[in-house]
């Protein structure tokens, strides 16, 4: 099954004067249950094809399919529940709020959620920082936790609605090599599992290695793919 269709996707960014292409005529198909490593020079348009596929951003042209779903006639409030509800995020800039618990950090997407009482949105926060190795810290604050620790945090609330698709950009990027292969075991055991599908930015070629597919991007051209084996890694 498809989890993201992409289909001659470009992205084009213009200004009064300039005009930059980011992305060009992309194809890619994401099935449920993959990891996949995006790779390129910087610039080259990695950032961007994972904002396009998030829903963050718009494509210039083309198609996307969400779980075979076409999303171009969406509004902006069906695109905002779509990705709250099928899709987690997790970004080299942990992006937590300094004044809240961690436990409270994990909660913040579940508060968009209808339904949920506060003892349920605690239950799963709990659950989400128990899959990250974080049970002992949930009444911390982000400022006494280490860099990994807070990605790992971070990593908690973007699983914590249960989203069938997670989309890492450079998650490792601000962590040592120590702390970034703890966030790669974690990546890999979710996907491993608990069966979520994982896309991730990575200008690290040893931890691309580990995923099952890479795909590289050139001027914003996919330019090459690589299978890989996961049992064997």
């Amino acid at each position: 099954m498809n989890m993201i269709q992409l289909e001659n996707i470009e992205k084009i960014y213009r200004t009064a004067t300039v005009e930059t292409v980011a992305l060009l005529n992309v194809n890619l198909s994401v099935h449920q249950g993959e990891f996949i490593s995006i790779m390129g020079p910087s610039g080259c348009g990695k950032s961007t094809l994972l904002n396009v596929m998030g829903l963050l951003d718009a494509p210039t042209r083309g198609k996307i399919s969400i779980n075979s779903r076409p999303i171009t006639s969406y509004s902006d409030r069906h695109l905002a529940r779509v990705r709250n509800q099928e899709i987690g995020f997790i970004f080299q800039s942990f992006h937590l709020i300094n004044d809240l618990s961690v436990v409270d950090n994990v909660e913040i997407p579940l508060l968009y959620r209808k339904g949920l009482s506060g003892a349920e949105r605690r239950k799963l926060a709990l659950s989400a920082l128990d899959l990250v190795g974080l049970q002992a810290r949930v009444n911390h604050f982000p400022g006494q936790l280490s860099g990994g620790q807070q990605q790992r945090v971070a990593i908690a609330r973007a699983i914590v609605g249960r989203p069938q698709v997670l989309l890492a950009d450079e998650p490792t990027g601000n962590l040592d090599s120590q702390m970034g292969d703890e966030i790669m075991e974690i990546l890999r055991a979710l996907n491993r599992d608990e069966g979520t599908t994982v896309v991730m930015v990575t200008h690290d070629q040893r931890l691309s290695e580990q995923t099952g597919r890479i795909v590289r991007l050139l001027d914003g051209r996919q330019v090459e793919e690589e299978a890989r084996c996961l049992a064997t890694i």
